[in-house]
Formats: C-alpha cells, structure tokens, sequence
C-alpha cells in the first residue's frame, strides 16, 4: 500500500478567487512505512502574496520569486502522486487548490491532466479525527497533544514539516506503525517488533494471569524504550506507577 502524506501552503484561503500555491511537501509510506523520499517545492504563485498571510507560514514574495512556477513541477508531482492515496488533513482545502492549479494548466493546452482525485485516491484526517474522537478539537496540533508528539519545533506553518508531522498523527490516530525499529544498524540487521492494535478485543470474561517469560520481559523493556524515544519521555502509565518494568 503506497500512500502519500501531503501538505500546501498558499497565498490565501480561495483558489477561486486568484489564490495560489506557493509551496507543496509531501512524504511517502509504503506500506505504512516512512520510506524517506520526499517531495517537496517551494513555487512561484505569480502573483503577491499578502502580509498576514506571510505571518503565518512565514513564505515572502522574495522567497519565491526565483522559485519554480506551478507547471515547471507539475509533471514531476503527478507522476509522485498517480496511482497512491493522498492523506490530507482537510483535504477540501488542499484538494482544491491542487485541482485548480491543474485546470490552469489544461486551459493552456496540457491535456495530460485531468481531475486528480482519479488518478488519487484521498483519505481526510481531519474527518477521520471527528469521527474517531467526536467533540474534540481535531487541529493538527490538538492531535499532536492527544497523540504525545512533539511538534514544539513548528512555530510556524511548512508544507513538509507539517506533512511529516501529519504522517507521525495518522501512524498513531490508525494502530501505530507495522513496525517499529529497534536498532540504528544497517536495514538488513535491525529487529522489528510487529503490533496490531486491532488485536486488542474486550471482553467481560474473568481474565487468566500469565506471567511473561524473561525473552517477554525483555521485549517489553526494548518497546518501552522506543516509546521513550519517540515521545520523548517514560510512558505515562510507568510515570504514574514509579517504576520501570
């Protein structure tokens, strides 16, 4: 399964009233997986782009003004893009402005694209939040709170840096990864701990208690540890426990 983390900044809120990309990051999972092949452009929107808007993802007129157009990047994006699942959060917002970008270009004469979400299937994280926690505020930095990643590094809005972030919230918001690994050796040596969150089922049936043996007491130990490092500190029920195993 290929899918792609995508995010855009733009010059305003409205493509259909002349606004604009002026930068696109997108990072890539295949089978939910950080590969670590990016995509990622800052564009020239051919036109200004406002000072409260600059506040906000803090990308000028003279960042871009060397950039590369929309249509100097199209081709290489959607041959990135064709054939996987887009993850977006808000994917109207994104989604619209890309598809704009492309009906430009095909009232220039590039009939190779068409309406992207064929070639793209997309998967809204924002819905999936509302729906997975209904009543809580579903913002990426909400679900960066909820999910116990550390976003203090994002003062401001980036189309890659919020993408990788959005990859980190889907990974969690959905089972966690497939994989999770433990070594920082070559690829070929490093050890990999599965885990399916689907796996743990309710019940109401007494529980029978079965002690771990020490090779699970040690896996334990070395998924603790990776928690750690990914959230930056112990796992919240051992900090309430004062211990360590």
């Amino acid at each position: 399964m290929r899918q792609i983390v995508l995010d855009t900044e733009t010059t305003g809120l409205s493509p259909n009233k002349g606004d604009r990309i002026v930068e696109v990051g997108c990072v890539e999972l295949l089978d939910r997986k950080l590969t670590g092949r990016h995509f990622h452009y800052y564009i020239n929107p051919e036109r200004d782009i406002p000072e409260e808007v600059v506040a906000v993802h803090g990308i000028d007129n003279d960042k871009v003004k060397d950039a590369p157009r929309f249509r100097d990047i199209a081709q290489e994006f959607w041959d990135y893009v064709n054939g996987a699942e887009l993850v977006i959060h808000n994917s109207a917002f994104d989604m619209g402005f890309l598809q704009m970008e492309f009906n430009r270009l095909a009232d220039e004469g590039f009939s190779q694209f068409g309406p992207l979400n064929q070639a793209c299937g997309v998967l809204d994280t924002l819905k999936l939040a509302r729906e997975k926690h209904p009543g809580a505020k579903a913002s990426l930095d909400a679900l960066c709170k909820r999910y116990g990643i550390d976003n203090s590094h994002r003062t401001l809005h980036g189309a890659l840096l919020d993408s990788e972030i959005l990859a980190d919230v889907y990974l969690l918001m959905t089972g966690g990864q497939t994989a999770l690994i433990l070594d920082d050796e070559e690829e070929g040596n490093a050890e990999q701990v599965s885990f399916d969150a689907s796996a743990v089922i309710a019940s109401n049936q007494p529980l029978k208690r079965v002690q771990p043996t020490e090779e699970e007491r040690a896996a334990h130990r070395d998924m603790l540890a990776v928690i750690e490092k990914s959230a930056g500190r112990a796992p919240v029920w051992i900090e309430m426990a004062g211990q360590n195993d």
